[in-house]
């Protein structure tokens, strides 16, 4: 116990170690407890741009030993205080005598990892605490021996065993009121949230502290809402973390930054509960036409990167990503004839996702809160032809999604040199805009933009475009009409919208009554992670797992056949044949999980021996109508005429290998596996080996 002591203040042989402060230290009058509580100064060897990203260049940590002389123990408790409300470490340590020699120490270890959310960079975290923890588990023999030694080399060789101060007769015999006694003084957590700092905490602590009341959760980091999230009000704060804790309990999938949350409060006057409605519905439209990867999985067509007149151009003075936008110039109706309106939309989603990537590098490199963008739209060269129907419906759909799923990411809307065309535009399309949208639009006709209270008032002299008066080369493209050469013909332009609009990841399915569908997974090593996504789209249905010693027999070809039945909305197999007896050709690994029409599952599942595992939706039949007599084909048959009989599901499987999982919820969001961009709240048990989320 005293070579450990000598670990503090500071300890050479962990260079991380900094620092450390005694903030609370109580002791009994025997002197046969002692516990002491300080504040830890680590120097984290994490990269640069993490340390920048997270504001930091240290975290503090606190440690609480409490030393039992009387017992001969000593219990090592420590948590984070840096950033505990989106990782929380606990750690617990412990020396006692061993029970059959009372000349040895036993030595007891064990910590926890739990990373709710970290600016995106949750894996990186994870492998960095892992990285550190493992490399001090190794070296504290090594300093024990070396604080031993120091201990020898001082002539300090023995240490007496305590024993209890033997009373005064005159102290037995006479009655004299006992000094009281400080008890221990636990620190909340609250008060290093608030700012407090150590001497403030040694103040605190010379009186006892109330219990504070809420969870750790119940207040952000004042530093991490001044550098990403801007000024927020009591109220505010306290809306953000009502409603990403809801999230975090009933949404279970993937949890959107603070900034987005934040958006969506801000739409709806941080009214909770409309909210959490639209931002709930834009999840779910994110998910189905994964809009997550766009950036990264779809290249706009030549077509776009020739005639799209639109581009970002620097930044505004308030350091929002500027973006131009040359209307007049654009052929909209050659545009739409050459692609269709999904292509434009998609386009214009993957506009909106960079404006949110550009405004996360902008708020780092001010370092302040950049939340939204600035438009400026150039109406030269506006006419009737951009009033062709077909182009105006492709626009106020266009509005329509964008305002629903990108709120309050307007900062600023610049209509420069309006010609009268626009008013009837304008007609059309301001009853589709937000109230609070139509307030940041400016509007100037003309050359009205070069005088007092335009362009220079928004943006920098040096970056205005050269086509609007400026010096500086705006790489903007032209835009031009379309040629017609690359019209296509509205069968093709259907055909390459469904083509579109299909490019995922997931896999339809449609399971019959009688004829559920299935999917084959083979794991060769145990401990591995069978993970599932699904939505329900149609209809009720059961959800099972089951595992085989032998692989099922491969589906057949023909369309006719018990295993195979193609149909417009999906595919169907089915694997496991109806002669296996469930028990002895198959097992279920998993209780059935009763799955409703609008439903989104996620889950996982650690496999206990190698093997083949079978994934299976089947038809949830009312008790009434459960059974059958008909054969599973003929079945299947008279199923395809009657629609209630049918459902349809959206899937999309993965395999983690035992490697890449190590118990924790942010292995499923490990960088090797594609699955963590499904579902970030996928967890599993150690208990039941699988979990499965259902979000209504």
């Amino acid at each position: 116990m005293a070579a450990y002591e000598r670990r503090f203040p500071t300890c050479p042989l962990i260079p991380m170690f900094v620092a450390s402060d005694t903030v609370n230290e109580y002791k009994s009058e025997d002197e046969a407890i002692h516990v002491i509580e300080r504040r830890c100064k680590l120097d984290i060897d994490a990269p640069r741009l993490l340390k920048k990203i997270a504001g930091v260049d240290y975290v503090y940590f606190v440690q609480k030993n409490s030393l039992n002389r009387r017992e001969r123990t000593l219990h090592i408790e420590a948590y984070n205080e840096t950033f505990s409300n989106r990782v929380i470490i606990n750690e617990h340590c412990s020396y006692t005598v061993h029970p059959d020699n009372e000349d040895w120490t036993c030595f007891e270890q064990s910590a926890s990892l739990d990373i709710k959310s970290f600016f995106g960079f949750e894996s990186t975290v994870e492998k960095i605490a892992m990285k550190q923890y493992t490399s001090n588990i190794k070296k504290g023999k090594e300093i024990i021996e070396y604080y031993l030694k120091q201990l020898e080399e001082e002539g300090i060789t023995f240490v007496p065993r305590w024993t209890p101060p033997v009373p005064c007769k005159s102290e037995s015999s006479t009655s004299h009121p006992r000094r009281p006694v400080s008890p221990a003084i636990n620190i909340p957590e609250s008060a290093t949230k608030e700012g407090l700092n150590n001497k403030e905490i040694l103040n605190t602590s010379s009186s006892p502290l109330e219990p504070t009341a809420g969870t750790p959760d119940d207040k952000l980091d004042a530093d991490y809402i001044k550098r990403y999230l801007g000024d927020l009000t009591p109220m505010q704060e306290s809306c953000l973390i009502r409603l990403r804790q809801w999230l975090q309990e009933t949404h279970k999938g993937k949890i959107p930054k603070d900034e987005h949350i934040l958006r969506f409060l801000r739409a709806r006057d941080f009214n909770i509960d409309k909210a959490r409605e639209i931002l709930c519905q834009s999840l779910t439209w994110r998910k189905q036409h994964q809009v997550d990867y766009i950036l990264d999985t779809w290249n706009p067509p030549q077509v776009l990167q020739d005639y799209y007149a639109g581009g970002w151009h620097h930044h505004d003075k308030d350091g929002r990503p500027l973006y131009v936008l040359r209307l007049g110039q654009m052929d909209t109706k050659g545009l739409v004839r050459a692609l269709g309106e999904e292509a434009l939309l998609r386009y214009v989603l993957s506009i909106n996702e960079e404006g949110l990537r550009r405004c996360e590098e902008n708020t780092k490199v001010f370092g302040r809160p950049i939340s939204s963008w600035t438009c400026l739209v150039d109406l030269e060269g506006l006419n009737m032809r951009h009033l062709w129907r077909p182009g105006v419906k492709a626009l106020l759909r266009i509005i329509e999604v964008v305002e629903a799923n990108y709120p309050e990411t307007l900062g600023r809307l610049l209509i420069l040199r309006a010609p009268r065309v626009f008013p009837v535009l304008w007609t059309l399309v301001s009853p589709f805009i937000d109230d609070n949208t139509r307030k940041k639009f400016l509007i100037y006709a003309g050359n009205d933009y070069q005088g007092p209270g335009g362009l220079l008032d928004y943006i920098d002299k040096e970056i205005i475009p050269d086509f609007l008066g400026g010096e500086c080369m705006c790489e903007v493209p032209e835009g031009g009409l379309v040629p017609k050469s690359l019209y296509r013909t509205a069968e093709e332009l259907e055909n390459e919208d469904i083509k579109l609009w299909t490019e995922t990841i997931y896999q339809s399915a449609s399971v019959f009554k009688g004829a559920p569908h299935e999917v084959l997974i083979q794991i060769v090593d145990a401990s591995s992670v069978i993970t599932w996504d699904f939505d329900v789209c149609k209809g009720d249905i059961v959800f099972n797992i089951f595992h085989s010693k032998r692989a099922p027999q491969p589906p057949k070809k023909d369309s006719l056949g018990a295993h195979s039945i193609t149909s417009p909305g999906g595919n169907n197999v089915q694997l496991i044949d109806k002669v296996w007896q469930l028990g002895r050709d198959y097992s279920m690994v998993e209780s059935p999980l009763i799955c409703k029409e609008g439903e989104s599952v996620q889950g996982s599942h650690v496999t206990r021996w190698p093997g083949f595992y079978i994934l299976q939706w089947k038809f949830h039949s009312m008790p009434a109508c459960a059974t059958t007599n008909l054969p599973r084909v003929d079945d299947v048959l008279a199923s395809l005429q009657v629609s209630s009989h049918k459902c349809k599901v959206m899937y999309y499987t993965e395999v983690i290998g035992s490697e890449d999982f190590r118990g924790s919820m942010t292995s499923l969001e490990s960088s090797h596996s594609g699955f963590s961009q499904l579902s970030a709240a996928t967890t599993s048990s150690s208990q039941s080996h699988s979990s499965s989320m259902i979000s209504r």
